[in-house]
């Protein structure tokens, strides 16, 4: 094991050898104002040399949002960027919903507001985050072996008002993207500066209020950023979530997007109660063996104990420096998690007098770098670029299930210790062979290391693992701006530590996927920008959510396959038109006779809206989801129905400093589901079902409500 640490330390000190060689100059003096035959450059001349190297790179266009045409720029018709405007004109209800800004993605919840969302993507159920790698400034946000299921992606310590750009990759074509990416993944970046202070202060039903400040200003060379919010959220439910949420973020940045670094904080603390999802019998709603005036309300859960708390902070220094020949990006961070999570999926299953509530605890801290230098270069008049990467992460966990009631331990299941190591290496070559034909190739190797100390049995156990995994893209055109592109490669995702070095039936500890797609991008009027894409995605063994502990476990091997079509169209300044639609197969490829429906995966989703900016200082949008039905269970006799909901956003200017916004989410007040699971469980005072078991049924969670919410938002 040393030696693997020691040689991961060596690699990761030998690029960062010439990653900081790179930097250096940042450190001293500025390349525009070096003395060029004794003299200092004049204006014209930074302007000219600033001029050349963004010629000499066409991938240094600064790409904003999807109005921006990424032809000539993207290596695959899944890739993109949302863009600060386009989060603002969003309504949002729930800080995971600026995930829902990436076509075909949908983000629910599914038992309380402080817990972790949902996603939905490509035909995945992703649970709370599998298959979906989520970054926000570099950080990775999954946790890997998780208390509550392998890649738990907590995006609550999100400010809205402070994301400059969101880019995501979906797929599995793209060297720079690890475990968790084979569905997609995103980066979510924070400005460093803010033209102006930011002053938000909101309320609404339900027991919604937030405030929140921010500000940055000119101290020395950089730019100090610092903004603190706080919120409060009750919910529709019959014992309110009472979900409070503090969270603060500063950061220090010198220069610019060429060359320049920052060092953050961040800083964030959640508490909530939790309403789960309810069995259908035990609805006034349902055909529920109790009486119906006796039944629980849509907005109530068999255990009213449930509920959690977490914490995050972190710590994130990076450096990045693009010049004519060479770009060069470091990263180093730190972050601290906890999480104490109380549920109860089950009820009275397990335990037929105390119930089967249980407590999920993870703590962590988490330290890794990023790295990567990209050579440029002209061979034989040809265009090539060569990019080299490290990525290094090491988790130390503690977590541990405990059966609880009413929040109090009872009996401890298991208690572990966990150490993690995980390292990437890549290298992507791009080569322009001519001006309608390039191609990106992609080799990544990755090494894990798992540790795993029971400290119920005082058992100590480790294993190695090693994957490498092919990528690449072919790319033809454009053609009356039509671009063309082939992708695929081999992807993977880690499965949980305590599960890959058990003793019996161990699972593998690095779960192969591949895939390839084909694609185009296009632009058939002036501002409608278009996607299209047919993709397949195999995996060698399915994450599934189990309904006994409320977590995901290793399944069967899978195979997907869909078609993708977005767009966005810029008619004018004052108003835009988007339309995402996707839609998927997902089956397992065994055919075992309990069926081979992949229990949870979506078929058809759409998002469509239209906004509008009229001159006089009016602004609105109309946004409509539709989220698929859903098989949920293997023979597909089970369904959850499909559900469409309308938001709202209308607001006005007055002056550029102060406006009034109105938010209305769920507009047409739908008595529809957030999500629905299909298991087995038992009511306190139900019947013993056969062999001491339960009852099947679906379990839902319902979205909420029509509700409101007015802010005021002010500049300073």
């Amino acid at each position: 094991m040393r030696r693997n640490i020691f040689r991961i330390a060596g690699l990761c000190i030998f690029l960062s050898y010439f990653v900081f060689a790179a930097f250096f100059p940042i450190l001293s003096q500025d390349e525009e104002t070096k003395p060029t035959n004794g003299k200092e450059r004049t204006v014209a001349e930074k302007l000219e040399l600033k001029k050349k190297i963004s010629e000499y790179r066409p991938d240094a266009i600064v790409i904003r949002d999807r109005r921006s045409n990424l032809i000539g720029i993207a290596s695959s018709a899944s890739e993109g960027v949302v863009g600060s405007d386009q989060i603002k004109t969003r309504p949002i209800m729930r800080q995971g919903e600026i995930a829902e800004l990436i076509p075909g993605v949908i983000v629910t919840q599914h038992s309380g507001g402080g817990k972790a969302n949902q996603f939905f993507l490509r035909g995945f159920n992703l649970d709370h985050g599998t298959d979906l790698s989520s970054n926000v400034d570099g950080m990775p946000v999954n946790n890997v072996s998780h208390a509550h299921g392998q890649g738990y992606t907590d995006l609550n310590f999100l400010i809205p008002e402070l994301v400059e750009q969101m880019q995501y990759k979906k797929g599995v074509y793209y060297a720079d993207q690890g475990d968790f990416a084979s569905a997609g993944a995103f980066n979510i970046s924070y400005f460093k500066s803010l033209p102006k202070g930011i002053a938000n202060v909101e309320g609404g039903t339900l027991g919604y209020a937030r405030t929140l400040i921010a500000k940055s200003h000119k101290i020395g060379p950089g730019d100090l950023l610092y903004a603190f919010e706080i919120s409060h959220n009750d919910g529709p439910w019959v014992i309110s979530d009472n979900f409070r949420r503090v969270n603060g973020v500063t950061s220090y940045s010198v220069g610019d997007k060429q060359k320049g670094f920052s060092i953050s904080l961040m800083g964030y603390k959640g508490n909530w109660h939790s309403t789960g999802q309810a069995p259908k019998r035990a609805l006034r709603t349902g055909d529920s063996w109790l009486d119906p005036d006796s039944g629980l309300s849509r907005f109530e859960s068999v255990d009213h104990n449930d509920g959690g708390w977490s914490n995050r902070a972190s710590v994130n220094f990076e450096a990045h420096r693009l010049e004519k020949r060479y770009e060069a990006k470091t990263q180093f961070y730190g972050i601290y998690y906890d999480l104490r999570l109380f549920a109860n999926f089950t009820y009275y299953l397990d335990d037929h007098e105390r119930g089967d509530q249980h407590e999920q605890a993870d703590r962590r801290t988490i330290v890794g770098s990023k790295s990567s230098y990209k050579d440029i270069c002209d061979f034989w008049g040809i265009r090539m670029e060569n990019t080299v990467g490290l990525q290094i992460r090491r988790d130390y966990i503690q977590n541990g299930l405990f059966h609880t009631e009413e929040r109090a331990r009872i009996e401890t299941v298991r208690e572990d210790g966990i150490i993690q190591i995980s390292s990437g290496i890549y290298y992507e070559n791009k080569i322009q062979w001519s001006k309608k034909f390039r191609t990106v190739f992609g080799l990544r190797g990755d090494y894990y290391k798992f540790i795993v100390d029971d400290w119920g049995t005082k058992e100590k156990a480790d294993k190695n693992a090693r994957l490498y995994s092919p990528k690449g893209s072919i790319i033809i055109g454009p053609w009356f701006k039509t671009e063309f592109y082939i992708s695929g490669g081999y992807g993977f995702h880690s499965n949980d530590a305590r599960g890959v070095v058990q003793k019996s039936d161990p699972a593998d500890p690095l779960v192969q996927t591949r895939g390839g797609e084909v694609g185009l991008r296009t632009e058939p009027v002036h501002g409608w920008q278009s996607t299209f894409s047919v993709w397949q995605l195999d995996m060698n063994s399915e994450l599934l959510f189990t309904g006994d502990n409320g977590t995901t476990e290793a399944s069967r091997p899978s195979t997907r396959k869909g078609f993708e079509w977005a767009n966005y169209y810029s008619y004018s300044s004052w108003l835009m038109i988007d339309a995402d639609f996707a839609t998927s197969r997902s089956r397992f490829r065994d055919n075992e006779l309990s069926g081979n429906y992949i229990p949870g995966s979506i078929r058809n989703t759409l998002a469509s809206g239209i906004t509008l900016k009229n001159p006089d200082g009016f602004f609105g949008s109309l946004r409509v989801r539709y989220f698929g039905n859903r098989s949920l269970i293997e023979d597909n006799t089970v369904r959850s129905p499909a559900t469409t909901t309308v938001n709202l956003q209308f607001g006005r200017n007055f002056g550029e400093d102060l406006s009034i916004v109105l938010e209305v989410f769920n507009l047409l007040n739908t008595h529809v589901s957030d999500i629905d699971y299909y298991y087995a469980s038992r009511l306190k005072n139900e019947p013993v079902g056969p062999n001491e078991g339960g009852y099947n049924d679906i379990h839902t969670h319902p979205a909420q409500p029509r509700s409101i919410r007015l802010s005021m938002r002010a500049s300073f």
